[in-house]
């Protein structure tokens, strides 16, 4: 769809403002949190000083709202290296002469008053960029994005807590078991989506043999269950691949616990608490992923399981937006938009189920699936092969369904994240699935 009619422009260009200022606070919020010698330090060599990501997502914003968009002469053209992901390397950010908290600052401000100017002067039909919007929506799915792993340097950092929020929701529905998802086809990625990405599209239909999946997220107390019984020592769990990183990086436990008695303690985000059975289970990597997938005699699903379970209606046959239906999450459907700082326990958002009573597929957790990431069939890099076609290929597995952190523009059924298999900083864990047997498949 071609926005033409005045009225819908105006309306949309009140939604980008207010998307824009919304993300601009969150980041204000994860930045001013810490002094100055916090944000130029790097917390971990997984990630960069807190003020590289401010500066970078300014920088992005200017060259594809100010310069490309707006066609206006460059802000600060003589650091467009410095902010560019692929040429500096996380771990030697530090090293660079970047530019200070003081002057960061200033100069994401002096972009974004730029980008408000232009966006009154934007026409939603002169070119496919800024169709419906999409050159904005783009830019603050970034930020958003950058902000959630701006939280997962807050994570690492040593420290006083400076990160404050309340705790997610109690349970209010008993989940538990698995879910059977009938054979037959359904329309997996999107293209309709006016804020999709390149990689959620086209849309395409995928038929599926009969399969079960876990109703809910899996557990601590799950989770907890593996590591007693002896899931780390045992190589019959581990890929090869999964048992030569668990040597190599000591693996033990989730990233962030700690035993504590006879029990475990987590740390988040610097307060340490007792850690809670019904949670999901948080900052493993795929490999453990995996590896407690085969001690369970299940398998983790594929990403076109996990999205027929968030997305199909088998009242209707088609796809949704979301489990729930095609209507913008709420505080009711799912633990997103940093709200909360940890995962919410199993059963604390029925009204976000999908149809079939698939809970929590959305918010709390990434999830980890079995597949390596690629285009969709018909694929087509759009605006830049960077962002997307840039990563295809084995070395980077697929997660899905965002986290607590994510924000909700940049979280929908048909969204695609992707890491190195190795990645546990990440707010990543994962559910099982399983073939269905022939007495299941026939109903």
């Amino acid at each position: 769809m071609t926005i033409t009619d005045q009225p819908e422009a105006e309306r949309l260009r009140g939604r980008i403002a207010t998307e824009l200022g919304r993300t601009r606070e969150r980041t204000a919020l994860l930045t001013d949190a810490v002094d100055d010698a916090d944000l130029v330090r790097q917390h971990s060599p997984l990630m960069s000083p807190l003020v590289w990501d401010l500066a970078h997502v300014g920088n992005q914003e200017e060259l594809w709202l100010v310069r490309d968009v707006g066609r206006r002469p460059p802000v600060r053209q003589d650091i467009d290296d410095l902010y560019d992901a692929f040429k500096q390397p996380r771990k030697d950010r530090p090293s660079l002469p970047l530019l200070p908290p003081g002057e960061a600052r200033a100069y994401v401000a002096q972009v974004r008053d730029k980008v408000y100017d232009l966006l009154d002067r934007t026409r939603f039909t002169d070119r496919k960029l800024v169709e419906d919007g999409f050159a904005f929506g783009m830019i603050v799915q970034h930020e958003q994005q950058h902000d959630e792993t701006m939280l997962a340097t807050h994570q690492l950092r040593s420290g006083p807590a400076v990160l404050h929020a309340p705790p997610p929701p109690e349970p209010a529905a008993r989940v538990a078991g698995e879910v059977l998802v009938p054979a037959g086809p359904f329309t997996m990625g999107t293209s309709t989506d006016p804020w999709a990405l390149d990689n959620e599209r086209p849309a395409h239909t995928v038929e599926l043999p009969a399969y079960v999946i876990d109703a809910a997220p899996v557990t601590n107390g799950d989770y907890r269950r593996f590591i007693a019984e002896g899931g780390y020592d045992d190589p019959r769990w581990w890929s090869e691949e999964g048992w030569r990183h668990r040597v190599e990086a000591d693996l033990t436990a989730p990233m962030h616990w700690r035993r504590d008695g006879d029990g475990w303690a987590y740390r988040r985000f610097g307060r340490w608490s007792a850690v809670r059975d019904d949670e999901p289970v948080v900052h493993v990597c795929f490999h453990e992923a995996q590896a407690y997938a085969t001690w369970a005699g299940r398998r983790l699903p594929t990403e076109a399981e996990w999205e027929k379970a968030a997305r199909w209606d088998p009242a209707t046959g088609r796809s949704r937006r979301y489990p729930w239906g095609d209507e913008d999450p709420t505080s009711a459907h799912a633990n997103l938009d940093q709200r909360h700082l940890w995962p919410a326990p199993v059963g604390a958002y029925p009204g976000g189920a999908s149809p079939l009573g698939v809970h929590q597929l959305i918010g709390d957790v990434w999830e980890w699936t079995s597949t390596t990431f690629r285009g969709h069939p018909g694929f087509t890099a759009f605006p830049y092969r960077e962002y997307s076609e840039a990563f295809f290929g084995d070395d980077h597995r697929v997660l899905r369904g965002g986290s607590f952190g994510t924000d909700r523009s940049a979280c929908r059924g048909t969204f695609r994240n992707w890491d190195y298999p190795i990645r546990r900083q990440i707010f990543s864990g994962f559910r099982c699935a399983r073939d269905a047997t022939v007495e299941e498949a026939r109903g």
